[in-house]
Formats: C-alpha cells, structure tokens, sequence
C-alpha cells in the first residue's frame, strides 16, 4: 500500500489559522477530489472537526486520543499506524494522510508519495506542514495554476516521491 500526504501550503508551509483554511482555491479544492477519491483519508480529529463530516466516496479515519470520540461515517483510530493498518486490511492500494501539522508531522518519516500543493500565500498562520528536504524526493510532475477568475492566488501541484 502506497502512504500518501496530500496538502496545500504557503510559501512558509503555512496551513492553517485558528481550525480554517488560509484560502479558498475552487480549482485546488476539485484537484484534492479528484485525487483522494475512493480512498481512505487519514486526519486528526481537529481537521475533521473544521470539514464538518466525512467527505462523500472516500473512507474517513479520525485520529484521536478521546477514547470517547465518536461521529457518524467515520472511523476513529488513536494512532498514525493503526490507521494504516486499518486501511490496509481494507483492501485499500494508496491511503492519503490530509491533516493537520501534527498528524503529518508524525506520518513524514513513512510517506512514499507526496501531493504538494504550493500556494502563492505568504500570512498569518499557526498550522503549519514540517519542511521536507527536496534531496530526499523526486519530484514526478508539476502543474501551474496561475492567478484567474476561480483562484484567487498561483498555485502549483506537485507530485514527489520518495528517494
């Protein structure tokens, strides 16, 4: 099973300010669809909290150490590994850890693949991604997005793997 993270940052590795996304990208947000649909997607439980609900035609793991957690459509883990291994026995093929920082911070040492979203924003935040060493990935492909009417901001995507 291929381990994936999947995120879009800032120029700082900005994602996140007080539990909300820093921009709103229309076409970003169709490429993270695309991308991790029918899947399993791996978030802590604050991500999970700031989307609202599971997201439709994916399987949705919730990291949490609140024994007591509990919401309807997904299912709860307490660790990084356990998820993995729930994904697994699942059938799944490339699982997608999406957030948050602390959640990728724990899954950086694993990942095989990474879907970089690089977002033309430089601001306020207190989430951030950790910083990956570029020596350590190749990178596959990579897509420019300039600035148009449904984004805002230049973004580009980027596919790396692991070295």
């Amino acid at each position: 099973m291929i381990v994936s993270a999947i995120v879009a940052c800032g120029k700082n590795s900005e994602i996140g300010f007080e539990g909300k996304m820093l921009w709103h990208l229309s076409e970003e947000f169709k490429n993270f669809k695309k991308t991790t649909m029918g899947h399993h997607l791996i978030m802590g439980r604050k991500t999970f909290e700031s989307i609202g609900r599971p997201l439709p035609g994916r399987t949705t793991i919730v990291l949490t150490k609140d024994p007591t957690f509990h919401a309807d459509g997904v299912q709860v883990c307490s660790s990084v590994i356990a998820a993995l291994t729930m994904a697994k026995a699942s059938g799944e093929v490339e699982v997608f850890i999406c957030g948050g920082g602390s959640i990728y911070d724990q899954s950086l040492e694993i990942l095989d693949r990474l879907y970089l979203t690089e977002v033309d924003y430089s601001g306020d935040a207190d989430t951030f991604f950790p910083l990956i060493e570029m020596k350590d990935w190749d990178q596959l492909s990579c897509e420019e997005h300039p600035v148009s009417e449904s984004n805002k901001l230049h973004w580009d995507f980027k596919i790396l793997e692991k070295k």
